[in-house]
């Protein structure tokens, strides 16, 4: 089942000449609930595996490559190239594209101690801070080795919760 395949066509005069052309109407925005999401009940959790891609993903765990769109949607992931986990050489691309030195100083973390102390307080690397003993340097290069490694945690919906998607899915977008 195409994702695209659910959503309704409409016809429009593309070149304003009077003739009119009938198109996928991909301006739909479809996604799942809050409350859906928070169901821990519906998922199975999985790190993404390098250069694991949403297809492979799709193929492995429900039998078709063609519904990636479910592990995106379960994952609120509205841009694959900058919301899925990049692969090692893609991100060491990345890095040293982006910063002129890797192994900078990106901020200082410190362990909260009080409420959540199992979370740390970021303080930016500028001249305005005063910098902590107890303070953490976090480098450029693991501030975004942090962030990858909280894109390859993802959700996998449960199999048995597939066709139960894919009906509501196509109920919604045809208003059926």
């Amino acid at each position: 089942m195409s994702y695209f395949n659910n959503f309704p066509t409409v016809e429009v005069d593309v070149f304003g000449n009077g003739s009119r052309i009938l198109l996928t109407d991909i301006v739909r925005k479809v996604r799942f609930s809050d409350l859906a999401i928070q169901n821990n009940v519906q998922y199975d959790f999985y790190d993404v595996q390098d250069g694991e891609t949403p297809e492979e993903l799709a193929h492995y765990f429900f039998g078709d490559p063609l519904l990636h769109w479910i592990i995106l949607l379960s994952n609120n992931i509205k841009d694959r190239y900058e919301d899925w986990p990049m692969s090692i050489a893609q991100f060491e691309s990345y890095v040293t594209e982006k910063y002129a030195d890797v192994n900078g100083v990106h901020h200082y973390e410190i362990s909260q101690t009080s409420g959540d102390t199992t979370k740390t307080i970021e303080i930016p690397n500028d001249s305005a801070n005063t910098i902590p003993v107890d303070a953490v340097t976090v480098t450029n290069y693991e501030y975004e080795e942090n962030l990858q490694e909280q894109k390859r945690k993802i959700r996998i919906v449960k199999s048995e919760y597939i066709k139960q998607i894919k009906q509501e899915l196509k109920s919604r977008l045809r208003g059926n």
